[in-house]
């Protein structure tokens, strides 16, 4: 493709033609086949993810995110509430669709809409989700409202670099991986390096096709094993 330059004959950027702010997320329900996904309550949700997020008998659900875990219901409540209370992040709450119980969680964050970027992050999944079509669900229909609903350009996913279960994540929805940016913060009394991800709205549209080939119930056997992976259906 030709290099676009200006008057000066310097490089510049793609013209982005009648770009116009795009809406923040509103407080809706998302709903799939596997679940739905909630703006999240403190008191319609908290005590169930707290009960979903015990069954991680090890803690091993927090060792990432900036808090937890928590050894009681109240200690949960306390910490959870300001964020649930809270616009960017916006929390949501992932509850299954056959038990219609809240069993993980998952936000928008660093929301702009004047430039159409908004991250997914906070994600907890309680062991009831982890390696299910829910976990996958989840992300997709977050997905979709960012591009399809909302008109977002950029989707990014962050994490500690040495979280390696959130890299190969990342990596198997369909994100990009951008680099590393070198002690980005401090939490838990510890250093973070970032790896940064992202889906750019131009790829959007293969995504959201082999995710809903891969979320369709032919694809899974009578024991619920997939036939085909979503990573050889993401894979760029």
């Amino acid at each position: 493709m030709e290099q676009r330059r200006n008057h000066l004959d310097q490089p510049i950027g793609e013209p982005v033609p009648d770009w116009v702010p795009r809406p923040r997320p509103p407080r809706s329900a998302m709903t799939g086949r596997y679940c739905r996904i909630e703006p999240a309550e403190v008191d319609r949700h908290i005590t169930e993810l707290h009960a979903a997020n015990s069954d991680d008998t090890e803690g091993r659900l927090w060792t990432y995110l900036a808090y937890g875990p928590f050894a009681t219901l109240d200690a949960y409540r306390a910490a959870m509430a300001p964020l649930f209370n809270s616009d960017d992040p916006l929390f949501h709450a992932i509850i299954d669709s056959r038990s219609g119980q809240a069993v993980g969680v998952a936000s928008y964050l660093r929301i702009e809409p004047a430039v159409g970027v908004i991250e997914v992050g906070h994600i907890n999944y309680s062991p009831r989700v982890q390696r299910t079509p829910i976990a996958t669900e989840a992300m997709y229909l977050m997905m979709r409202r960012a591009f399809d609903e909302l008109g977002y350009r950029r989707y990014e996913w962050k994490c500690d670099a040495l979280n390696g279960p959130s890299r190969s994540a990342a990596a198997r929805l369909g994100f990009r991986y951008e680099g590393l940016f070198r002690q980005v913060t401090l939490y838990k009394g510890r250093n973070r390096d970032t790896a940064w991800f992202s889906i750019v709205d131009r790829e959007w549209p293969a995504l959201r096709e082999a995710f809903e080939r891969w979320l369709d119930p032919n694809n899974f056997d009578e024991q619920g094993r997939q036939k085909v992976s979503l990573s050889s259906l993401t894979r760029v």
